[in-house]
C-alpha cells in the first residue's frame, strides 16, 4: 500500500476510533506477521483494522498501521473499544514483497474473525512467503 493510500484510509478513520499510544492498557487483540521463507518478521507491512456493523453487514475502518521491525503493530484497539462482533484484519502483503524487489501470489491477505468474549486476549499471527500464508488464533 502506498503512502498516500495509507493517509487516504487513516482520514476514513472515524474519530472516536483513532488509537493513541497505550503504554499501561495494551491492545486486546494483537497480531505478528513472520516471513517464514526468509524467517524474519514481516516488518513494514501496511494493516487495516474493521469491523462489522450487524445491523447492514457493512466494515468500519477502525486503524490503519504498519508493523513494526518485530513484525508487530501494537495498539490496534483500546479495551473500551474491543466489542463482540466480526473483525477482519488486512494486510497489504503485495506491496511488502514489491518493496523487498520480489513478486507474490497474494497481493493482500484479509482474515476476518470472530470475538465473542471480548474480555479476551485474541492473538491473530499471519505466517507469509510469496506464494502461500497461513493464520491461527494465538495466545
Amino acid at each position: 500500500m502506498s503512502a498516500y493510500r495509507l493517509q487516504q484510509l487513516k482520514g476514513q478513520i472515524v474519530p472516536e476510533y483513532k488509537i493513541t499510544a497505550m503504554a499501561d492498557s495494551p491492545s486486546p487483540l494483537t497480531t505478528h506477521v513472520l516471513n517464514t521463507a526468509m524467517g524474519v518478521p514481516g516488518s513494514n507491512i501496511a494493516i487495516c483494522l474493521y469491523r462489522q456493523d450487524p445491523s447492514n453487514n457493512a466494515w468500519s475502518l477502525i486503524t490503519a498501521g504498519a508493523t513494526n521491525a518485530d513484525g508487530r503493530c501494537p495498539g490496534l484497539i483500546t479495551k473500551q473499544l474491543f466489542t463482540s462482533g466480526v473483525y477482519r484484519m488486512c494486510f497489504e502483503t503485495g506491496q511488502y514483497w514489491k518493496n523487498m524487489g520480489e513478486t507474490c501470489f497474494y497481493p493482500y491477505v484479509e482474515i476476518v474473525f470472530t470475538i465473542n468474549d471480548p474480555g479476551q486476549k485474541y492473538h491473530v499471527p499471519l505466517l507469509l512467503s510469496r506464494f502461500s500464508y497461513s493464520t491461527y488464533r494465538g495466545s
